[in-house]
């Protein structure tokens, strides 16, 4: 029987970016002219908040910030190299990368051979970084020869359609270059040092964003946009099916594999209750309590809109983690929940004893 070892890590984009513009998405909502003025203004913003912000624009909290960052990518990535894995799966949300009007599925394995992965000139735009200078300096020549297992990836679509779990497959990027944000930062952040990163890889991308998938055209919207809202995307108990399923096809085959929900929590710009400014503190820490807990009831009987209505839509990856861990019964060996109000959205990390 294989072993399975499970993760979570965030693929938290402006963490690409130098301290002083870390913050930014903060900097563009307080641009959007339809929140009102009070609620923009600084005094009238929690106290944690304020402090964050402080007088430079959140610059002196960002170093904080990327240090906690940081040291969870670290705790992860010993985790996994300890593990050796055969195979890393990925579970990640599509943000108009390759689920675009052609072809939105609820979810899918992208079966990819080794391909050549360009972060900073294949995800430019997905990740927000077109045309701004990354914390590493690295220009469009960076490269990761990055290493596919089709094979497996092909064993895991048949299990799964064994399960009844209808799953889509591809064999090549539909309309991405090489791989989507989600899956692109999580092996930049895990090889934050540079030290190289050589663990076949396959990417197993879920709609999260469901009403908003295409309609919001994977990017930040006014908060007075008027949007012809998509279908909904999976309910979180689904998503915890999907995970469940692919941990009993995997735990069944010969081969060592690590499970990664790359995604952060509650999302600022997703989140209309704070008027898009801070995510939903409050929402995450339950479910983060949960997660603790292992108390896998409550985080099945989550409904899909209170997900939405905290902004929480992209912790669905983690729904499938849940999943997963619960099916194989793993313990949660080490984790963290770093807060924020600044910097878009809280992030946890995570590890499992392999199972």
């Amino acid at each position: 029987m294989a072993q399975i070892l499970g993760l979570g890590l965030t693929h938290y984009p402006p963490l690409c970016l130098p301290d002083a513009d870390m913050a930014s998405v903060l900097g563009m909502t307080l641009q959007d002219p339809s929140i009102p003025a009070k609620e923009k203004e600084p005094k009238n913003w929690p106290a944690a908040m304020r402090a964050e912000w402080s007088g430079d624009r959140g610059a002196k909290a960002a170093a904080a910030h990327r240090k906690a960052l940081v040291a969870g990518f670290e705790r992860v990535r010993a985790a996994l190299d300890a593990f050796k894995p055969d195979a890393v799966v990925i579970w990640g949300d599509d943000q108009y990368e390759n689920f675009k009007e052609d072809l939105i599925p609820p979810f899918a394995v992208l079966a990819y051979d080794d391909l050549d992965f360009y972060p900073w000139g294949h995800a430019q735009a997905s990740s927000m970084m077109t045309g701004r200078q990354n914390v590493w300096g690295e220009d469009a020549s960076k490269h990761y020869r990055l290493r596919g297992r089709p094979d497996i990836a092909r064993h895991l679509v048949a299990g799964l359609i064994e399960q009844d779990i209808d799953v889509a497959y591809a064999y090549k990027p539909l309309h991405h270059a090489s791989l989507g944000h989600a899956f692109a930062n999580a092996i930049l952040y895990l090889d934050y040092h540079r030290e190289g990163y050589e663990h076949p890889t396959i990417c197993f991308p879920l709609n999260c964003y469901g009403r908003k998938v295409v309609s919001a055209k994977g990017f930040l919207t006014r908060m007075d946009a008027q949007l012809e809202l998509d279908p909904p995307s999976p309910s979180p108990r689904r998503f915890m099916q999907v995970g469940a399923a692919a941990a009993r096809v995997l735990k069944a085959s010969p081969w060592r594999v690590a499970l990664v929900a790359s995604s952060s929590w509650s999302h600022a710009f997703l989140c209309d209750p704070t008027w898009r400014l801070r995510p939903d503190i409050a929402a995450d820490r339950a479910l983060y309590r949960a997660l603790c807990d292992a108390d896998y009831d409550a985080w099945r009987a989550t409904s899909l809109k209170a997900l939405e209505d905290a902004g929480q839509q992209e912790v669905l990856n983690w729904f499938a983690l849940a999943g997963a861990m619960e099916a194989l019964g793993a313990r949660l060996e080490w984790s963290t929940f770093v807060e924020t109000h600044v910097f878009n959205s809280n992030k946890v990390f995570a590890v499992y004893a392999a199972a």
